[in-house]
């Protein structure tokens, strides 16, 4: 269960991208851009180093594209 700290934490470190007035590419691209601001800020608000945190999402993004089945129709 989460508790108001929790609940805080996430409003402080979650940016909304608008919905309108985006085509679809745009939002998503959107998404994801604020996505990993999000991240980095979080990650360097708990101590971590610009490397790690480099590190850290590259190999993130990395595993998401490699494991991604480009032959699959979704």
């Amino acid at each position: 269960m989460l508790d108001d700290k929790d609940i805080s934490d996430k409003e402080l470190f979650t940016t909304e991208f608008p919905k309108k007035g985006y085509s679809i590419i745009d939002y998503l691209q959107g998404r994801v851009h604020f996505s990993i601001l999000d991240q980095i800020k979080f990650m360097q608000f708990s101590g971590m180093m610009p490397e790690d945190i480099k590190k850290t999402i590259k190999s993130s993004v990395d595993e998401i594209i490699n494991n991604y089945d480009f032959q699959k129709n979704d």
